[in-house]
């Protein structure tokens, strides 16, 4: 097959002398999908499906794909169309397709991502919708469980109402006397799945919980119970028992006014997700109709065991035992920027009495800048492990706010609640997009929520709250932003140097199925300009293969995956963080030039 990203099929191929391709839209993990047209010129969605890429599971006792199968008897104004399917074969492999409506939109996450915000009646509309479309599928005399339910899989059909959906995508479909059977979830978004779908089982009201997820998913910007899956090597098992007892834990949602003009329907949009999200199928939704009779008329919505009484949106992680954790550790290379937060952070809590008799307090927060993927978010997590302090991380997303002036009252608690719970670092990903500069076009809401980050961020260290922002943006951070007293210093974070990448392949490769004799100095040589994720990408990659001939992972193996492992961030654009660089520190007095930042810079030729 190809590689990710291009399709097998070329544009203008004829496709059973009945298809013309027009473009290639996706590839999963078993099928492709494109948009295609007859011969009489009509526009449909077209998914290929590779017979070698399915699981057994996705047959019938007939061979069938059930997939096709299942959408051939559904017709549903909330369920996409079929049109028309057969098996086809291509360059001697034998494919199946299946052609659908054509549906001019797109989908929620692509919805999601275009609008800052969605408005909750517009949600409860989507909602109420799409639960007609599975009340539908688990009314048939055999009851349908869809199974993928969420943000990508549900389509928004821009040419009807606003709130006009397709449910798409039945690759994971089964019928709901199919639920003690082998559970095919590879591929599936866990943070989706209901606790049982853990333990092969699923039912109508496993598709309920995803609802209740999606939900949140809109209304909040993120999952419930949201974490970092890179940090878990895409173990399935290890993700779902993370997941597992992330759930233990409590949900909290914001409080609002009752004076916001939405009040109402935030409120039962809370009960309906409450409800939903119940470990215990006994306590959740009986059935679709019952949620959509919750989210239409709120009276008739039982009382509901709350997952949360909390009222700030934010979960403080302290670190119960600093000196077990992993910490700097795990942090091949940065060595200047180590030292500098040992001498600025944590030796001043450590001796608070003696830095205060030099005048001296923490400093209030620090800017990690450079191409994306060099560990700058890793960074600030490991720092915060290894100073024991309670941990945030706050993507943009989280602040997002459903109503007017929103954004700055969740700034506002944000840095309260750090405040209570101090010592606090917070994390901001994406910080250029949280501060961007008032010279630019900026509206009235963002120059507020800037101005609201600059009072909050005043000297914030005398309160022990420790702000770290991470950017590949700096030039677009406000300059009020990053004047002493707020953000104080700068560290540039460049593509790890020969001693970090060395160190980067050990670490990686630590507690795999490895072999004696790797030459890591190599690897690391073979490696310039790679990134963080890009080691870690390729020893993944290599640890497949070896996975695959059942052997040890070598050099061998390293190398040929190296040839094949490009990495992701150019020469071209490394230069231009570089010049980026010396243009910010010319301007910081606080930095001494005579010393480099970031990963220790080494000579290659003396290893």
């Amino acid at each position: 097959m190809p590689a990710i990203n291009k399709g097998t099929l070329s544009r203008n191929q004829m496709i059973d002398e009945k298809y013309k391709v027009l473009f290639f839209i996706k590839k999963g993990s078993y099928a492709e999908t494109y948009r295609v047209s007859n011969l009489n010129n009509e526009t449909f969605f077209l998914k290929l499906f590779d017979h070698q890429r399915l699981h057994p599971t996705q047959y019938d006792s007939e061979g069938k794909i059930k997939e096709i199968v299942f959408l051939k008897h559904l017709k549903h104004y909330s369920i996409v169309n079929q049109k028309d399917s057969n098996a086809w074969t291509h360059k001697d492999k034998d494919y199946s397709y299946l052609v659908l409506e054509y549906i001019s939109g797109e989908t929620l996450a692509e919805y999601m991502s275009r609008k800052s915000e969605i408005g909750l009646y517009e949600i409860k509309q989507i909602i109420v919708n799409l639960l007609n479309g599975l009340k539908y599928l688990h009314a048939n005399a055999k009851p349908v469980i869809h199974n993928d339910i969420n943000h990508h899989n549900v389509m928004i059909d821009l040419n009807a109402d606003q709130s006009s959906i397709k449910l798409i995508d039945f690759g994971y479909a089964r019928y709901f006397h199919n639920s003690t059977k082998v559970y095919y979830r590879d591929g599936l978004n866990p943070f989706y799945l209901a606790p049982e779908c853990f333990k092969n089982l699923f039912s109508p009201q496993s598709d309920l919980f995803s609802v209740g997820v999606l939900i949140y998913h809109l209304v909040f910007r993120l999952p419930p119970w949201f974490f970092d899956l890179s940090n878990h090597n895409n173990d399935s098992r290890e993700i779902e028992e993370a997941l597992s007892n992330s759930r233990t834990k409590p949900l909290k949602f914001p409080q609002l006014n009752s004076d916001f003009h939405d009040y109402e329907i935030y409120c039962n949009l809370i009960k309906v997700i409450e409800k939903a999200l119940q470990t215990n199928l006994n306590d959740r939704y009986k059935s679709a109709q019952e949620m959509i009779d919750a989210l239409q008329s709120p009276e008739k919505q039982d009382k509901v065991t709350p997952i949360s009484q909390s009222k700030a949106n934010v979960v403080f992680q302290r670190t119960e035992n600093p000196a077990k954790g992993n910490g700097f550790n795990q942090i091949a290379g940065m060595d200047a920027l180590k030292e500098c937060l040992y001498l600025d952070v944590i030796q001043a809590l450590e001796e608070k009495e003696l830095y205060d008799q030099y005048g001296l307090t923490i400093p209030n927060g620090m800017l990690l800048y450079g191409p994306p993927g060099c560990g700058k978010s890793f960074f600030a997590e490991k720092l915060a492990e290894e100073v024991g302090y309670n941990y945030v991380e706050v993507k943009p997303s989280a602040l997002a706010s459903i109503y007017v002036h929103g954004v700055q009252e969740k700034i506002g608690n944000l840095f309260d609640e750090a405040r209570k719970e101090a010592p606090t670092i917070l994390n901001f990903d994406e910080f250029d997009a949280l501060v961007p500069s008032r010279d630019s076009n900026t509206s009235n809401h963002q120059m507020g929520e800037v101005n609201e980050f600059l009072a909050q961020l005043n000297n914030c260290g005398k309160d022990n709250v420790f702000v770290i922002a991470s950017t590949n943006q700096p030039e677009l951070i406000d300059a009020a932003v990053l004047r002493a007293g707020r953000i104080d210093k700068m560290f540039y974070v460049p593509p790890p140097d020969f001693l970090a990448r060395k160190e980067m392949f050990k670490l990686f490769l630590k507690n795999r199925p490895v072999d004696d004799n790797i030459n890591f100095a190599l690897l690391s040589k073979k490696t310039n300009n790679y990134v963080s994720v890009d080691i870690k990408q390729l020893v993944n990659q290599a640890a497949r293969i070896a996975l695959k001939e059942k052997c040890l992972i070598s050099e061998t193996i390293l190398l040929s995956t190296i040839v094949t492992c490009k990495p992701t961030v150019g020469i071209d654009v490394i230069k231009k963080y570089e010049l980026m660089r010396q243009r910010f520190e010319s301007k910081a007095h606080s930095v001494n030039k005579n010393r480099p930042i970031g990963f220790r810079q080494s000579d290659e030729k003396n290893e």
